[in-house]
Formats: structure tokens, C-alpha cells, sequence
């Protein structure tokens, strides 16, 4: 699948992209109340560029020129803006 055909809402997503940025990870309180670190990360491939979020581990996983795949992902809003996220059953790892 590529960056330009994500909607909202669409899950079990599969993507190939580069990470053009990461912003520093910050400490957020979950809406179950307990505390963890999160991030946002730009990816894009030739169709265009989408928000990532990177929760705990995936932070110190990717960084800036990596190329990443991204397995069961899902498009949700934030914002006013798309962003794709990673759940737990889902898969995000580097590529060559």
C-alpha cells in the first residue's frame, strides 16, 4: 500500500516508507492513567508523507534515513490531521 491511499479508519495496513523525521519523546499519561513515552516520527514514500506514532520501545528502534515496513497498521485522526499507528499485535521494523 502506499502513503496517498490511506484513509481514515482503514486497519491491517502493510507499508513500505523512510523516516524523513523523529521528534523528541515525551512523557504522556494514557487515558488509562498510566505513564509512557511517545513520539512522532514523518514517513513518506513517492506518493507522500504521513505522521507515525512511536510509542516506548519503537522510539529507540528507528531514527532519521531509516527505511521501515510496517505490518497491521491504522489510519486514526489527531489532530485534525491522519496519522498511522502501530498497535501491539502489529509489527514495525528497519529494512534495507
Amino acid at each position: 500500500m502506499k502513503i496517498n491511499e490511506l484513509r481514515l479508519g482503514m486497519s491491517s495496513i502493510k507499508l513500505k516508507a523512510k523516516v524523513v523525521d523523529v521528534t523528541e519523546a515525551k512523557e504522556v499519561r494514557t487515558k488509562f492513567g498510566y505513564r509512557t513515552r511517545v513520539a512522532s516520527a514523518t514517513i513518506e514514500d513517492d506518493t507522500g508523507k504521513i505522521s507515525l506514532t512511536l510509542w516506548e520501545a519503537q522510539i529507540d528502534e528507528i531514527g532519521e534515513g531509516d527505511t521501515i515496513e510496517i505490518t497491521d497498521g491504522y489510519v486514526k485522526e489527531f489532530r485534525g490531521e491522519l496519522q498511522l499507528n502501530v498497535p501491539r499485535k502489529g509489527e514495525l521494523k528497519k529494512v534495507e
